[in-house]
């Protein structure tokens, strides 16, 4: 794949590396962004990763645009030659499907939704094939999924589902989006999973809550002391489904600041993944779960 380059005024290049969201387009732009930020280029002074494209800042004082962007291209060359390989983490996160919250807030805004007489995750589970709402529950926590961007709303990670094409759930965002959603929200909305790290307007479809603060500007939060943003790009995710007594147990772990997530290092290597989807994602749980 050949990525775009287009120049945004006078101290912007934006980079669009596929038109198409995939892995290979993720990899790739996190492989290209990760170059520019390990070279700290004068006068590059700001990189802002997304799905699969990014944006350099720079400061045309210190760096002329040219040099900028014929160095970011041989960093594409490089990017393209690589193994496709990533020292990453695999973390579980739980998730109370269907919870009162939620529910509760998608009931409020149903004039907003391609179908009112239906639940968010009733209408996710009826246009993806699944007869039950619980083998829909089943298919959206079942297999890992990968973050691919972390932003837009502070600490917000998007998560893409691990799996062959024709497996991926899809699900449209609400026709006009909502003015409320419960903080820490498991939403949906294209082929993106997202989780809501504040409270606040939207408009993916809601499927439960999880009791697993992931943005804490404090950092009083025990594993968010050393940074306030707990997802980072390429971060492996498996939802965990929990019961409302789980739910509030694990919430009083989190008052008490004694929840510690279950997270796990790996190394991820996508040509494995693309021989063998399902193997690598039964290693990747193997390694989740040990010990």
């Amino acid at each position: 794949m050949s990525s775009r380059y287009t120049f945004g005024g006078d101290e912007h290049i934006f980079v669009e590396v596929n038109e198409e969201m995939s892995l290979e387009a993720f990899f790739k732009a996190l492989s290209m962004t990760n170059a520019v930020r390990n070279a700290d280029i004068r006068g590059v002074t700001e990189i802002c990763p997304a799905n699969a494209s990014f944006q350099i800042k720079f400061d045309p004082d210190l760096i002329h645009p040219d040099d900028l962007m014929s160095e970011l291209k041989r960093m594409e060359e490089i990017a393209d030659k690589e193994e496709a390989v990533l020292n990453t983490r695999i973390i579980e996160i739980p998730v109370y499907y269907q919870d009162p919250w939620t529910h509760e807030t998608l009931m409020r805004f149903r004039e907003r939704h391609q179908d009112p007489e239906a639940t968010d995750i009733e209408y996710a589970a009826r246009i993806n094939g699944y007869d039950t709402v619980t083998d829909f529950i089943q298919a959206h926590s079942a297999s890992p999924w990968f973050v691919s961007m972390v932003g837009f709303v502070s600490g917000l990670p998007f998560l893409y589902q691990m799996v062959d094409r024709k497996r991926q759930i899809q699900v449209p965002k609400y026709l006009r989006p909502r003015t409320d959603t419960p903080r820490l929200t498991v939403g949906y909305g294209g082929c993106f999973s997202c989780i809501y790290s504040v409270r606040g307007a939207g408009g993916y479809q809601m499927f439960g809550i999880t009791p697993m603060p992931i943005y804490d500007p404090e950092q009083k939060v025990n594993y968010l002391k050393d940074f306030l943003v707990f997802f980072k790009p390429g971060d492996i995710v498996k939802w965990k489904p929990i019961t409302r007594e789980e739910y509030e147990r694990n919430l009083k772990e989190v008052e008490a600041n004694t929840f510690s997530p279950r997270i796990r290092e790996v190394v991820f290597s996508l040509d494995d993944f693309n021989r063998d989807i399902d193997g690598t994602n039964a290693k990747l749980l193997e390694v989740l779960n040990a010990g």
